[in-house]
Parts: structure tokens; C-alpha cells; sequence
């Protein structure tokens, strides 16, 4: 008599291993796939799993294998090539392929809930609003007129999109009975009218075609274009392209803040159904744009890094807008790179990828010198644009007035008299980095981290950016109980205050996450912007990146000096990264622009270079450095963390886990540390790191296939927090 299939399942929990089930009573076994859920027995509790395979064997002893409790899915969720890529990226990053597959589940899914219908809302005519004409609410019109060029109804988003947001006039129109609220299912969403086309360079044309003659297999391309060269017209005409041949399209940003603007360009152009997949979705939206997905029904998906999952049936390209971006790579829990894995599904699958950037990745410039990627340049502002100008000013012995130089202050006041908007980036919000006592020097630390507690005038909260401890504002000195408080240096906050004195008459738009917490705040600022009702922008980088606003003729960067003198080897990238990214707002249309960077070190040869050679130029140095310090690109790390609530469990750790790397082949393989973390104590627990450096990437995981398993194992890890970081971008 043959054997019960066995039923291997990735269930949710910190352990390096699938786990073995028998199938539920009086269920087939032939009648399960691979990618359905299930409910199971798991230790005390219960658990929902995804089945990863079928087998014939297990090494648990037969009579102790646990029967399924109840099948949840008729169809699989996950394709296996779904599947296989969420057990590729486990195994790469070290993560126990439970937690993995689970994350790339709606959250309800997880939960094990049942699947939702995917009929959206959306408004129809009555009867009686088809007889209709409203001549003195031109409004109401707009909407009837709207509704009657579409008879079997409109989805609510469209609708917005077409008419703005009307909420209040359909429940007046409906009130009437003129109107109806109705559910659309996917196939009744009508697309939206299509929006202008703007006419190519030859770059351009040259990078489509380069692109699109690749849809057939797998090829990695660089798209790396000047800031306003036109790079998402590009992608527009490459997504055309990829679903002119039936495919569905990936397209991942790195911020949410990016997602509003894009979508808007994608409805214009794009008449196919979109899906837009991000954390700042409510959990049924974010399950629809899933479930669209996952069906074939979304022909592209818009999305952030945990996009980079969701299961697309007829997938043939994926494009990474802002390539170089840090929030691209996932800091805490499942450690993985959204940009590496892009590339990886598309090897795997065989279609193309496409890495954008106006100012790429050290790595993304060394895959092209080496040639695994190629690379497609836009070297020329869109529309005969000219690039800004750019000069430093050198403030050593400049008077500042909240944070800004005379000079900056009188081009600041030419060219709001000319009528222009103006930006202003200062990557620091709050009003003051920290607090001090003037009669006895106490500063404002954290108790719970190294760090400065950072001073929200408006809330009158100190609060803590690293843990988010927050307590009210002292009225008097904790230390002396004097009264004399005072406030140093500049955030967002008291920059406002300080622009709003020097120029009253001026509106001015703050962007940063305080000011864009509420829902929909961000969008209303941005339209508000190109409307003109603002004519001093000021933010931190979510300002800086992605945005059109072409009547900025002049960018002040405030303070960017400490990209050059970090600890952290890939700071000045960062830096010249973002100088590039915030110089590109300026001069984007017919208006010539200009870049003033505050800074107290303006003969560095770093900035010096970027500057005065540009971004590119810099890029090559940093390379030439990096080669000859061996570090990424050119050798490859993982980071072993461990933090307790003292400071010698978390080295006592690292030093065993050391000992335990010794007893495996360790050659070609460096261990630094370990050492105090450069942040020690965050959140109230003390830190300290373990730096595994190979120069072969196959060399580094092999020994990390061995050590990371047996690192539960040791008796010190019962005290201590411990994760691992494969191909680290951050070092705090």
C-alpha cells in the first residue's frame, strides 16, 4: 500500500527549515498544490502555512507527523516560480523561509482569511439624471456629462481623476436620485482618456528601442540619465511596449511620496488597469492591488520595495526608478534588497530589467564596467532644458541666520521678486537637533539611545528620530532647574519660522513627515505647488527626489558637510547623491536654474570634483577608493548584529559566533570585530557588531550557510538579540 504524501510547509516562525504535515482527513493529497494556504497544528498554537512542495519521505518519524487541520485555498496563491524566488531570497539573506513567504501575503491572508471580491466602487446614472442638465452648477455637470459618456457606471478613482475630488456633490446628486453608487468588476473599469504625449529626443527614442528589442529574454540595463532628462517618458514608452506584447509591468519607487505624481503620469498615458501596492494603503487595498495582480487583471503594478513579491502571471519587465536609493533596501526583520531581487526574478524568469537613475549605485556603475549590465545614458535635459548652475559658499565666517548665509538670503529675495518658487533642502526636521541649558551645558540626550532629542516647537515635544521616545518640553532645567533653555541648530520647523520673518508676503510649503502625516496632506501640498500658491518650497529628501516643479529657478542646500567626514565608508556617496538629486528640482523648464550649497569645507577635493566634473567624475574616485580599500563592489559583507540590555552579552555573542566561524572553512574570509555598534545603545539596548568580509560572494555564503544555523544553537544566544545583514548599506 503506497504511502501518504507528505505536505512540506513554510510556516510563519524563527526557524531555518520548511516543516512536514500530513494532508488533513479525508483530504487528496493529489488535490493540493504548491502556494495554497493551510491551517495547522504548530507547537501549542496554530499557524497558517503555504505549501511548498510534495514528498515522498521526511526525517521525522512517520507515526509523529501531524495531520493539517483544514485547507484554505482552492487555487494556489503563489505561483511555484513565485515560490521558488521567496525560497531563493530566504536562503540568500539568511531568513527562516516561513517569515519570508508570509510577508509577501496581504496581511488578511496571513491571518487566513478568506480571499475579497475585487468589485471596486464606482457611481452610475439613474433614469431620471439621464434627463437632466443642471446649467447653474457647473460642477453637477461636469459629473452628469462624465457619467453619461460611461452608461454602465465608473469607478470612484476614475471619476476623481477625470471630474477632481467631488465626494460632496455625488451624495448631493445622489440625494436628487440623479445618481447611484454601484461595485465595477475589473473588467468594467474604463480606462481613463488619454493624456498628451511629449515629442523624444533621439536619447530617449534610442533608450526605448534599446530596451523593448530585449522582451523577449532576460537582459539588466542602467538607465543613467541627468536629472529632467525625461527618464519616465522612457518608461512609459517601455511599458507600452511590454503590454503591446501581452505582458504585465513592475514598476517599484523607492518612497511613497514618489507614488502620487507617477500614478498620475501612468493614468494619463496608460489604458490598462494599474495597481498600487504600498504600506500607506489601507489593508483592503492593498489586498486588491494584490489580488489583481496576482490574476492578470492589473496589467502594471506601482508599487514600493515590498512590491518587488507580488505574483505577476505574465510578468516580462520590471523598472527601478531611483535605483540607488537606500529604502530600496529593507532595514529590520527580512533584510532584503528590492533592487538585487528585481534583477534576480528577471534572470529567473528571463525578461528584461531596467535600473534608472540620474545618479546610479557604485555597485550599478561597476556592473556595467564589468559588463553585466548595460548601460543606456540620457545625457540631456528634456525640452532644450539647460543643467542649473552650481556654486559653493563658503560660510565659515558668515553670520547665519537660521542656517542661511547673507548671500543665500539675497538670492533668495531676487528671485522671489522675479516671481520664481525657490527650494530650500535641509534633510533634518524638528526646530532644533537638540536643547541645551545655558547656565550649566545640559544637553537634551535620550535616555534610551546615544543621540540628541531632537526639539518639535509646534508640539513642544523632545523627541528621539532613532527610537521615537518623546516627553514634553522642559520649563526649566533638569539638571540646575534654571530657565534659560535655548535651542541649537536648524530643522525644518525654525527654518520656516526664520523664512517666514525675512519674507512675510511669500507662502511657504514645508514638506517633510511631519507636516505630511495626515492622508492626502502630501498630495494637496504637491498641488498646491504646481499651482503656484506656494513660492518657497522647504523640505527634507522627500522633496528632493522624483519631483517636477519647473518653476524652481533656484536650489539652497543648507547642509550637506557631514557626508564627508562620516565613519561610514559609503557616506560621501550619499551625499553626492543627494546634492545631485536636489541641484536636478532646479531649472527643469525654460527658466535657467541655479544651486547655491552652503558649506564650511569648499576646497574638499570630494566636493571639489563633484562640482566642478560632475557626478559621474565622483563616482570614478569613490570606485578607485573603494578597489583599492577592497570594499563593495569590490568584495562582499554581512553584518552580524547582537544587542541586550548590557554590554557584554552582545560581545560575549559575537566573540562565540567568531569561535564558531573558526571551526568552518574559513579561507578567503575576514572577520572584523566584534566592536561596539556606531550608535551603541538605541531604544535602551546596547549594541555591538561582527563585519564578515569575502572577496568571492560564493565564498561568503558558503560559510554563512553553515554558521547562521548553528548560531541558535549556542547558549550565549539565549541573551541576546542576534540577526544578520547580507550586503549591508547601513552600519548603525
Amino acid at each position: 500500500m503506497p504511502s501518504r504524501p507528505i505536505l512540506r510547509i513554510a510556516v510563519p516562525a524563527p526557524l531555518y527549515t520548511c516543516f512536514d504535515y500530513l494532508p488533513p482527513e479525508g483530504v487528496d493529497a493529489a488535490t493540493l498544490s504548491p502556494g495554497i494556504r493551510l491551517h495547522l497544528p504548530f507547537g501549542r498554537g496554530e499557524r497558517i502555512g503555504v505549501l511548498v512542495e510534495k514528498v515522498s519521505s521526511s526525517t521525522v518519524d512517520a507515526a509523529s507527523l501531524k495531520p493539517a487541520t483544514a485547507v484554505l485555498d482552492h487555487q494556489p496563491l503563489l505561483a511555484d516560480q513565485d515560490l521558488q524566488l521567496l525560497l531563493w531570497a530566504a536562503s540568500y539573506y539568511q531568513h527562516p523561509p516561513g517569515e519570508v513567504i508570509a510577508a509577501a501575503l496581504p496581511v488578511r491572508l496571513r491571518r487566513g482569511e478568506e480571499q475579497m471580491k475585487l468589485a471596486q466602487p464606482g457611481w452610475r446614472l439613474t433614469p431620471r439624471g439621464e434627463a437632466v442638465q443642471p446649467t447653474h452648477a457647473p460642477r453637477q455637470l461636469q459629473i452628469i456629462q462624465t457619467l453619461i459618456e460611461h452608461p454602465d457606471g465608473i469607478t470612484q478613482q476614475a471619476l476623481y481623476t477625470l471630474c477632481g475630488s467631488c465626494r460632496p456633490i455625488l451624495r448631493a446628486l445622489e440625494g436628487k436620485g440623479w445618481v447611484v453608487p454601484c461595485e465595477l468588476e475589473p473588467q468594467q473599469i474604463p480606462p481613463t482618456p488619454e493624456g498628451p504625449r511629449l515629442a523624444l529626443n533621439p536619447a530617449q527614442r534610442a533608450a526605448i528601442a534599446t530596451v523593448s528589442s530585449s522582451l523577449q529574454g532576460f537582459s539588466a540595463f542602467l538607465l543613467n540619465g541627468v536629472t529632467g532628462s525625461g527618464k519616465t517618458e522612457v518608461y512609459l514608452g517601455l511599458i507600452e511596449a511590454a503590454l503591446a506584447a501581452g505582458r504585465q509591468v513592475l514598476v517599484l519607487v523607492p518612497e511613497i511620496a514618489l507614488t502620487p505624481q507617477l500614478m498620475q503620469r501612468f493614468q494619463s498615458r496608460i489604458r490598462s488597469p494599474i495597481a498600487l501596492l504600498h504600506s500607506g494603503l489601507s489593508e483592503q487595498k492593498r489586498e486588491q492591488g494584490w489580488l489583481a495582480a496576482s490574476r492578470g487583471e492589473a496589467a502594471v503594478v506601482l508599487g514600493t520595495r515590498s512590491a518587488i513579491f507580488t505574483p505577476l502571471p505574465q510578468l516580462g519587465l520590471i523598472i527601478i526608478d531611483e535605483e540607488h536609493d537606500l529604502s530600496f533596501k529593507q532595514q529590520d526583520g527580512f533584510r532584503y534588497s528590492a533592487r538585487d531581487l528585481a534583477v534576480v526574478r528577471a534572470q529567473r524568469q528571463g525578461f528584461p530589467v531596467l535600473l534608472g537613475s540620474a545618479t546610479p549605485s557604485l555597485e550599478s556603475l561597476h556592473n556595467v564596467a564589468t559588463g553585466r549590465y548595460q548601460g543606456v545614458d540620457l545625457p540631456e535635459r528634456a525640452g532644450g532644458a539647460k543643467p542649473p548652475r552650481i556654486d559653493l559658499l563658503d560660510i565659515r565666517s558668515a553670520p547665519l541666520n537660521g542656517g542661511l548665509s547673507p548671500a543665500l538670503l539675497e538670492r533668495l529675495k531676487t528671485e522671489l521678486t522675479a516671481g520664481n518658487q525657490v527650494l530650500l533642502f535641509l534633510n533634518r526636521r524638528g526646530y532644533a537637533p537638540v536643547v541645551t541649558c545655558h547656565h550649566c551645558g545640559w544637553l537634551s540626550e535620550c535616555p534610551r539611545c546615544d543621540a540628541r532629542m531632537t526639539l518639535h516647537l509646534r508640539t513642544q515635544l523632545l523627541w528621539c528620530h532613532h527610537c521615537g521616545h518623546q516627553r514634553r518640553l522642559y520649563r526649566e532645567c533638569p539638571k540646575c532647574s534654571s530657565s534659560d533653555l535655548r535651542p541649537l541648530g536648524q530643522g525644518t520647523e525654525r527654518l520656516e519660522e526664520v523664512l517666514a520673518e525675512q519674507f512675510p508676503n511669500h507662502p511657504i510649503a514645508r514638506i517633510d513627515r511631519d507636516s505630511t502625516r495626515k492622508k492626502g496632506a502630501l498630495e494637496r501640498l504637491l498641488d498646491a505647488i504646481h499651482d503656484g500658491h506656494y513660492r518657497i518650497l522647504l523640505g527634507t529628501q522627500m522633496l528632493a527626489k522624483g519631483h517636477h516643479f519647473p518653476d524652481v529657478t533656484l536650489v539652497g542646500i543648507l547642509d550637506m558637510d557631514q557626508g564627508l567626514f562620516s565613519a561610514d565608508y559609503r557616506a560621501a556617496e550619499r551625499m553626492a547623491q543627494m546634492v545631485e538629486q536636489v541641484a536636478g528640482r532646479a531649472g527643469r523648464a525654460s527658466k535657467p536654474g541655479r544651486v547655491l550649497i552652503q558649506t564650511r569645507h569648499p576646497d574638499h577635493p570630494l566636493l571639489q570634483t563633484l562640482i566642478h566634473q560632475g557626478y559621474n567624475a565622483f563616482a570614478q574616485v569613490c570606485l578607485d577608493e573603494r578597489r583599492q580599500a577592497a570594499l563593495p563592489p569590490f568584495s562582499y559583507q554581512a553584518l552580524l548584529r547582537a544587542e541586550a540590555t548590557s554590554s557584554e552579552k552582545p560581545v560575549y555573542f559575537l566573540e562565540e559566533a567568531a569561535r564558531q566561524a573558526a571551526h568552518f572553512n574559513t579561507q578567503g574570509v575576514e572577520l572584523w570585530g566584534p566592536v561596539p555598534a556606531p550608535m551603541e545603545r538605541r531604544a535602551g539596548r546596547i549594541r555591538a557588531h561582527l563585519l564578515i568580509q569575502a572577496s568571492h560572494r560564493r565564498t561568503l555564503h558558503q560559510l554563512l550557510r553553515q554558521l547562521i544555523p548553528s548560531l541558535g544553537k549556542l547558549k550565549s544566544a539565549r541573551h541576546v538579540r542576534w540577526s544578520i545583514d547580507v550586503d549591508p548599506q547601513e552600519m548603525l
